[in-house]
């Protein structure tokens, strides 16, 4: 069986908005050509997925079949083997390892960190203060992450050095994975910064674990402690290396994703005074003017409807995948190497799966009839490769918007509109609001 060819080519250099919002509609046009649709990357032949049913093959049925694609190695040379990048027998064996430290007794215990540095946050504004929103969500995030991964008093440098960095990280990273490898190569000012970022994060962490081991490994509350903690079915732990690789993970990734989504709620409950208004009301019920806890938070429905809404028009742009064997696809055999992408947000845009794809409408959420076909909603990826902190990062946004709107409204600023800059996803650049108490 042929495979249709999208009409043009996607080429991956080059980061302007318009660039980047074309790519969005031209992986979101896919769809019109077929259920498995050929794309050139320059050189490179991939296969672009457009159903929820073989992205759900992909990531789930036949998940064991492909290995990471072509996007992800080019960071491992930089942010090491961790769970979002490892394949095979050892991130299976990562993962078994790294499970636990998201157990819910954990998270119960990591939401209270969560409603601290909110509180904490919210308490140095000041009535009538312009806060730049992306800002604020950017250093909680941090905040939470790092309280959660280092709690010691050692741990507090390594937090210092998370804020200074992590975002260089995550952002020049997701350039260089989008760009032909000879980019990495130049003398640009952005590989320079990515270059000393990860340098300084990694003398730090290591310095970190090595303290730890030093001093004889406890249980302290937090991840690192955990991930020092862990043993395979062998009885083995992990390498300093190993859980550097783990530690990098989960800043990057558990840092990027909460950021992202707690800026983009707060601009779109701004924007839609009917979802502020039902949720304040259901904080006012559900809390009674106390502080939100992990216990609270599957009663908090509505809360919750609208952090998937989030996720669902927040996404990010692609992943990739790779067969490892010979699979069918939709009635196309691809070989072993063959490319796969898939769109998480050309699938949470598809209107077949979401009516209306473009409004924001938290009610898809709680509708009797909301049946979201699988494969059709992946923020956190699915299958053996769905992210671990996928419960950590929902509780971390409900809590926060709890804490935050029974006591704050954040009111956009006149003749400020936020503008969207992009790498693999949308982040709002001048999400300028003003913090006025309830």
């Amino acid at each position: 069986m042929g495979v249709p060819m999208a009409p043009g080519r996607l080429p991956f250099l080059g980061h302007s908005v318009a660039m980047l919002r074309g790519r969005q509609r031209f992986t979101s046009s896919l769809r019109d050509h077929g259920d498995v649709v050929r794309v050139d990357l320059g050189p490179m032949t991939t296969y672009f997925v457009t159903t929820p049913q073989l992205v759900h093959q992909v990531l789930v049925t036949d998940g064991p079949r492909f290995s990471k694609g072509a996007m992800f190695d080019k960071f491992r040379p930089y942010v090491g083997n961790g769970l979002v990048l490892s394949d095979g027998a050892f991130h299976l064996r990562q993962r078994r390892m790294v499970q636990p430290a998201f157990h819910r007794d954990r998270i119960a215990h990591y939401a209270e960190t969560m409603q601290r540095a909110a509180t904490a946050l919210t308490t140095s504004w000041t009535p009538g203060e312009v806060r730049v929103v992306e800002d604020d969500m950017q250093a909680l995030a941090v905040t939470v992450v790092g309280e959660a991964l280092f709690s010691t008093e050692l741990g507090q440098r390594a937090i210092a050095e998370v804020r200074r960095s992590v975002f260089v990280v995550i952002k020049q990273g997701m350039v260089r994975a989008l760009s032909p490898s000879f980019v990495e190569k130049l003398p640009l000012p952005g590989n320079r910064e990515f270059d000393r970022a990860i340098a300084r994060m990694r003398a730090i962490v290591l310095d970190v674990i090595a303290s730890r081991r030093a001093e004889g490994v406890a249980d302290h509350g937090d991840l690192l402690s955990m991930l020092l903690l862990a043993q395979d079915e062998a009885g083995d732990g992990m390498t300093d290396q190993q859980t550097y690789d783990e530690v990098l993970t989960l800043l990057t990734a558990g840092i990027e994703t909460t950021a992202l989504a707690l800026a983009w709620a707060f601009h779109e409950v701004a924007r839609h005074p009917d979802v502020e208004r039902r949720l304040v009301a259901e904080f006012d019920e559900v809390l009674d003017g106390r502080p939100a806890t992990f216990a609270d938070v599957p009663r908090l429905k509505y809360a919750a409807a609208v952090v998937n809404e989030v996720l669902r028009v927040y996404p990010l742009w692609i992943l990739m995948r790779r067969a490892v064997e010979p699979v069918d696809l939709g009635g196309v055999r691809l070989p072993v190497g063959a490319e796969v992408i898939v769109s998480p947000h050309a699938l949470h845009h598809d209107p077949a799966s979401f009516p209306d794809p473009h409004r924001f409408d938290p009610d898809r959420w709680l509708s009797p009839s909301a049946d979201v076909p699988r494969g059709a909603y992946i923020p956190f990826a699915a299958g053996a490769r769905q992210c671990l902190g996928n419960v950590f990062a929902q509780t971390e946004v409900v809590i926060t918007l709890a804490t935050v709107l029974s006591k704050w409204r954040l009111v956009p600023v006149p003749g400020k509109p936020v503008r969207t800059k992009f790498t693999s996803t949308a982040y709002p650049s001048g999400l300028l609001m003003t913090a006025v108490p309830r």
